[in-house]
């Protein structure tokens, strides 16, 4: 697990200070790896590494990499869990190894494959492989999108910039540094911004599943794997749910097995839910690690639970209790090392897991993936009422009662029922996470700030790809490739490398979501159930309380800490500033904050939203001005 950053030079070439900037961008991502570092320059490109030392621990692990004549270079950050069948083909093909890595099968699996031994990897993994005859870039990121990587060429002389975090492309003195207006609409509405542009104008995420080629100032852009389900609407299960059970247990174990390879010590993430319990149960660790909340144990603490389980399979739990003081005395760090925005509640106590654990292991593995996979959210699932009953009727009468009934400001729930049934599901879900409603988050904003672009506008291209397949797989796939790649992943891996920890998802494997691929509607979600085969597949692992515990996610008590001293004037004074009037109706926001003091409503979520986008504002575009070139909101669009 590593980090790495690059830049390609555009029209003003290679700079006098080159060495100066690359150091400094290289030292802003020195946490994804503190153990070494390692570059590369020529007259067309120069690349930075830092090493977070996993596997072969010997210098023989530092990169760059380079091919056997030298002509390729490579830059990795990742882990490829197949890399010991890859090496073995490869030297039964004449290639040499002068190291024990995955990192090296990479690079000789590109001499022999060229781009396609993208496709051939099992792992997360963000790389670029220079062709130092061509000058041509390769630049690939993992099926999930579980590693970063981030790319612009909105530069004062046009040179590419690329690397794990945006951050370190603040010291390169050509970046020109501006707020991308369209980002802040649609994460209000979705907690964290679903574009492949980010919060830097200009700056993309390149998508998951993914590969680049970039020569001569021209990207091309590949799809190499999709992680669509089978469409089976039309034909009921071939087989009954003790098969997919099997397949299950006996692909998510093989997982656990290889995600367990390390030559440093590994521990895993464990709450009480049922897939950070089944991983830990396959995985046996040393040690499990858990947060919980002291203020509000009765509510928001399952440290109890994960407690239990340890003792039950013979693992010492280490667990933390984390304050309201010490989760907004930490809120900047948490945001900056994000690069972007995201008021998800969960991040705040995944910041102090991850420091737990970082004192204990080097690697941890962790539960994200199994509900996108295998139909773990409630969103999912149809109520009993409906799919039983409501929907059965014809839809033009459906249609009918929904005329009938009034909609109001607070609808009745026989109301939300009728309008559910006759909306499409390409209309009405956006993913596991709704803030502000279109256009409620449209109206809180000035004028200058607004997008014409709707959730379903965003959400469209996706729903596009599986159009005529059931809504249970078109919402799953939305998830897979808006929702976890955007959120879940993200805040993974920018809050497990913040402690330079190495977070290992195992139900994320590409052999195990080709194995889920094939799984019925029937065995994932029901109108009883969610992820149905998965926890009849955990009963063999867990104790029956673990298999059948409904999820709760990572419970955290911000809304209520919201209405507590200090926090509520801090963000008072926050939403009375200047920074604030800049962006949003003041007048608005303060009410949101009154109202949720009062308990009128739960506005937690909207206020934590605006208060963390004019902290992450604060952070990047107030007090950190870095080398580049920064450009004032007003002026942006125009640079």
């Amino acid at each position: 697990m590593c980090g790495f950053v690059g830049y390609i030079y555009g029209a003003d070439r290679k700079l006098e200070n080159d060495k100066e900037i690359l150091d400094a961008m290289m030292e802003r991502i020195v946490h994804r790896g503190p153990n070494s570092a390692g570059v590369y320059t020529d007259d067309d490109i120069s690349l930075g590494f830092r090493r977070l030392s996993i596997i072969d621990l010997s210098d023989c692990g530092n990169q760059p990499f380079y091919s056997r004549d030298g002509r390729y270079v490579m830059v990795f950050n990742g882990e490829i869990y197949n890399y010991k069948t890859l090496r073995k083909d490869l030297k039964a093909k004449g290639y040499e190894f002068i190291s024990e890595t995955d990192s090296e099968v990479i690079i000789r699996g590109f001499e022999e494959y060229g781009e396609d031994i993208v496709g051939k990897l099992r792992g997360m993994f963000a790389f670029c492989i220079w062709d130092t005859q061509e000058k041509r870039a390769l630049l690939a990121r993992d099926g999930f999108g579980i590693k970063p990587l981030y790319y612009t060429d909105y530069t004062t002389d046009g040179s590419l910039l690329f690397g794990s975090e945006i951050k370190s492309f603040l010291d390169h003195p050509n970046f020109i540094k501006a707020l991308n207006k369209e980002a802040i609409q649609p994460f209000l509405t979705f907690q964290y911004n679903p574009l492949d542009e980010t919060f830097f104008k200009g700056v993309y995420k390149l998508e998951p599943a993914h590969y680049m080629l970039y020569q001569n100032g021209k990207m091309k852009t590949v799809k190499y794997w999709d992680k669509a389900f089978h469409d089976e609407t039309s034909e009921p299960a071939q087989e009954d749910i003790d098969y997919y059970v099997e397949k299950i247990k006996a692909s998510i174990d093989e997982s656990v097995e290889l995600h367990a390879m390390s030559d440093v010590k590994v521990g895993s993430f464990l709450s009480g839910g049922v897939d950070s319990s089944l991983v830990t149960a396959l995985l046996e660790p040393q040690q499990s690690f858990s947060v919980g909340f002291k203020e509000y144990e009765d509510m928001f603490n399952e440290t109890v639970h994960a407690q239990k389980l340890s003792e039950q399979l013979g693992i010492e739990n280490k667990s933390r209790y984390i304050s309201g003081q010490q989760a907004f005395d930490n809120l900047e760090d948490i945001i900056y090392y994000l690069d972007e925005p995201d008021a998800n509640y969960s991040i705040v106590p995944l910041y102090f897991l991850n420091q737990l654990a970082a004192e204990n292991v080097t690697v941890v593995l962790s539960g994200e993936g199994a509900d996108e996979l295998f139909g773990g959210y409630e969103w999912y699932q149809p109520s009993h009422i409906e799919k039983d009953y409501y929907n059965k009727l014809p839809l033009g009468m459906r249609r009918f009662i929904n005329r009938l009934l009034p909609s109001g400001q607070k609808p009745s729930r026989l109301k939300q029922l009728a309008e559910r049934s006759v909306t499409p599901v390409e209309e009405k879900f956006i993913g596991q996470a709704l803030v502000f409603p279109d256009a409620q988050a449209h109206a809180i904003l000035n004028e200058k700030y607004r997008s014409n672009q709707t959730s379903t506008d965003i959400c469209a291209p996706y729903y596009a790809q599986v159009a005529g397949q059931s809504d249970l797989q078109k919402m799953q796939y939305l998830d897979l490739n808006v929702w976890m790649p955007g959120d879940i992943l993200l805040k993974a891996d920018k809050m497990s490398m913040a402690h330079s920890l190495e977070l290992r998802v195992p139900f994320l494997d590409k052999e195990v979501m080709e194995m889920a691929k094939g799984i019925p509607d029937e065995y994932r979600t029901t109108a009883k159930q969610t992820k149905v085969a998965l926890r009849k597949a955990a009963e063999d692992v867990l104790p029956e309380e673990w298999a059948k515990r409904k999820k709760l996610g990572f419970p955290t008590p911000i809304r209520h800490w919201l209405r507590e001293e200090p926090f509520y004037s801090n963000i008072k004074a926050m939403f009375e500033s200047d920074l604030a009037a800049e962006f949003f109706d003041q007048e608005t926001l303060l009410q949101l904050l009154e109202d949720h003091r009062q308990e009128k409503a739960d506005l937690g979520h909207q206020i934590y939203a605006v208060y963390v986008f004019l902290l992450w504002y604060t952070i990047y575009f107030i007090k950190d001005q870095g080398a580049c070139k920064t450009l004032a909101p007003e002026t942006a669009d125009i640079a």
